[in-house]
């Protein structure tokens, strides 16, 4: 089976047949009309590559850092949640395949695995772990020293979430976590496991009073890199800066919150922009789905980039060995890529290599 899978939308295609339609959709929707979700692929097809020719690239070095935590090639995992719809094994298997292919991955708050049991089950590899503002900063508090013992190297904030988008497939189906998954990293917080079967839990949770002031706060309470994720204008990049953020993560939220808003990669120029001269780091997710799309995005300034509904694609394939491969394809393309564009190193990625054109924008 897996042999005949050769790129990501295979997978996807595979996923789409045979994990069950709540468990696909739910993985695979965007909010209302879909228009960003889809606008996050798109964009990338309106950007075309100027390759440099008859330069030396047999020897081609993919690997990079990010927060000075060295990754094998610039594509890591980016936080989502629910991993075990798509296999038993969950985060777990989706944490060795990441580690064994030496890239990193974001732990989601909201996983079906324990934070705890992901850290044991790959102890070698980069994880960060993502975190909502909660009303209960007791318990928000709590998440950071566990994410801290179990050896996490930074907390990914996500930002542009105070309530969920609205989502007419999940609407419809109401469908909760099937017994006995659970959001795991929540049990013995004062939930009870039914509750912790569904996202209106989370809902409950969530503060909407959010503001600049509570990156502070986190900040205060841990001397983690602290990674804001869902930044997608230069005013609030500018905030990050100002605030002490370590990275961003240039993000719409995989299209799942606010239809409408920019693809990613079109708003990534004016973000590094705007960063410009600060050592802030900044990474793209959104939209990624082949090699030649980390190319663009590492042209126009990204560090490194996230993947998540790929990954989750892997996941719902082979487990473990899905999710690695996966990974493997997107590596081996971005390769090709940098060879075919005469790049030996992730430096000589440089906006040069890429140009937008309205011509290419008629048909999308």
């Amino acid at each position: 089976m897996a042999a005949l899978l050769v790129c990501v939308e295979d997978f996807e295609a595979y996923a789409r047949t045979h994990l069950p339609k709540y468990a696909f959709e739910y993985f695979s929707c965007g909010a209302q009309e879909q228009q960003t979700l889809e606008d996050n692929k798109d964009a990338f097809k309106r950007l075309r590559l100027l390759p440099r020719l008859m330069r030396d690239v047999s020897k081609r070095d993919l690997s990079t850092t990010i927060l000075g935590q060295r990754i094998s090639f610039p594509i890591a995992i980016s936080p989502t949640a629910k991993h075990c719809l798509a296999h038993p094994d969950g985060e777990i298997a989706t944490a060795k395949a990441a580690s064994s292919m030496q890239t990193g991955m974001v732990v989601g708050s909201w996983s079906t695995k324990r934070l705890e049991d992901i850290a044991v089950a790959s102890p070698h590899g980069l994880k960060w772990f993502q975190i909502s503002i909660l009303k209960d900063r007791s318990l928000l508090q709590h998440l950071i020293r566990r994410a801290e013992k179990a050896g996490c190297k930074g907390i990914v904030v996500t930002v542009d979430s105070v309530v969920f988008g609205k989502k007419y497939p999940l609407i419809r189906n109401k469908t909760g976590l099937p017994r006995p998954y659970k959001f795991e990293n929540f049990v013995g917080c004062g939930y009870s496991d039914e509750e912790l079967r569904y996202e209106s839990t989370i809902t409950k949770m969530k503060d909407e009073t959010l503001t600049w002031r509570d990156i502070d706060w986190i900040k205060s309470v841990t001397s983690l890199p602290i990674i804001l994720k869902g930044i997608m204008t230069a005013e609030d990049a500018h905030n990050a800066v100002l605030h002490k953020a370590d990275a961003i993560i240039v993000s719409n939220h995989g299209g799942r919150l606010l239809d409408g808003v920019l693809a990613t990669i079109d708003a990534l120029p004016e973000i590094v922009q705007a960063v410009h001269g600060s050592d802030i780091e900044v990474y793209l997710d959104g939209g990624i789905r082949k090699g030649t799309d980390v190319l663009k995005a590492l042209a126009l300034g990204a560090t490194a980039v996230f993947v998540g509904r790929p990954v989750l694609w892997g996941l719902a394939a082979d487990g473990e060995a899905g999710v690695k491969k996966v990974l493997q394809i997107l590596r081996d393309e971005f390769d090709i890529a940098m060879a075919l564009s005469g790049c030996k190193t992730l430096k000589e990625i440089t906006p040069e290599l890429v140009e937008r054109r309205q011509i290419f924008s008629s048909n999308l």
